[in-house]
């Protein structure tokens, strides 16, 4: 039978597609990755993977296998953390995804309140791309999720938590600001800077260009909401930047300004998430909680 190892190896390689990233990723080399890879083929006498262009592709047989192998991985972090609960070895570190446009503004106030209520309690908290994130909890390699809706999963507890506003900012010397009745049709032709194509706030943003006439700025993808809000502040074009981010410390509006049409009232919607099967749900409720009378303040 293939070892979980191997099974952990196959799910990673399928969501990364680069043998080298992916062996990174797992703490091993690449030509022992690989040797695992070849023992798991020979072992299921099955074909998994095929090399492309731009790394490694599933064969329609991994693609066939890849929801089991995920189940098989998320079934063995139940197994463990069921194993704990009878042991008496209450959860001692969750394992906890979070998006880059979230967590740094939000967290460092949640996890100092989860810090008085369970002293012993840790979270190892990994920024990451929310789609992908979502797969690792799915499969166990996550415990916990906090993401901008929609967040999706077979198996999945979603939380809905609090809304978040999206602010306009423009440059300190931008026209708009000069505008007493600031309108829609004012940012029609006008470009927006944007992330990572993978990000919920690339795809929410393409949304609001559509409805404000405006367009996303389609040879530059920031890697942050600082880098946003610098290349705004230098005249680059505009950006949406979430509440949290505005009035964090990180953030603010030194560089840059807000500049709104009448009515605006756009947002986002912030959830959490878990398996519904892990052992530690009643756990993962409780920190839900203390996040979203966090965000809503």
């Amino acid at each position: 039978m293939p070892t979980l190892r191997q099974i952990e190896i196959f799910v990673k390689l399928a969501e990364i597609g680069n043998m080298g990233e992916a062996a990174t990723t797992l703490g091993l080399t690449q030509p022992a990755l690989s040797q695992q890879l070849r023992s798991l083929e020979g072992r299921l006498e099955l074909k998994l993977f095929e090399r492309v262009p731009k790394g490694m592709q599933l064969t329609p047989s991994g693609r066939e296998l890849l929801v089991q192998a995920r189940a098989v991985l998320s079934s063995a972090r139940n197994f463990r953390d069921a194993a704990d609960q009878l042991a008496a070895r209450p959860a001692g570190a969750i394992r906890f995804g979070v998006t880059p446009t979230l967590g740094p503004y939000l967290m460092p106030r949640v996890i100092k309140i989860l810090h008085k209520r369970y002293p012993d309690l840790r979270l190892f908290i990994r920024e990451g791309i929310p789609v992908l994130q979502q797969a690792e909890l799915a499969v166990g390699e996550l415990d916990m999720l906090l993401s901008p809706m929609p967040i999706e999963g077979k198996g999945l507890h979603i939380e809905p938590l609090f809304r978040e506003p999206l602010r306009i900012i423009v440059p300190p010397d931008d026209p708009l600001l000069g505008i007493r009745s600031l309108q829609r049709n004012h940012f029609a032709g006008r470009t927006f800077l944007t992330l990572d194509h993978r990000h919920h706030y690339h795809r929410q943003l393409a949304s609001i260009c559509e409805d404000l006439g405006a367009t996303i700025l389609a040879d530059y993808e920031g890697t942050s909401l600082d880098a946003l809000q610098q290349m705004v502040g230098s005249g680059v074009g505009l950006a949406l930047l979430p509440q949290l981010y505005v009035s964090s410390e990180a953030g603010g509006l030194d560089a840059v300004r807000i500049a709104e049409p009448a009515g605006w009232q756009t947002h986002r919607s912030i959830a959490a998430a878990w398996r519904t099967s892990a052992a530690y749900a009643d756990l993962y409720a409780e920190v839900a909680h203390v996040i979203a009378g966090e965000g809503r303040r």
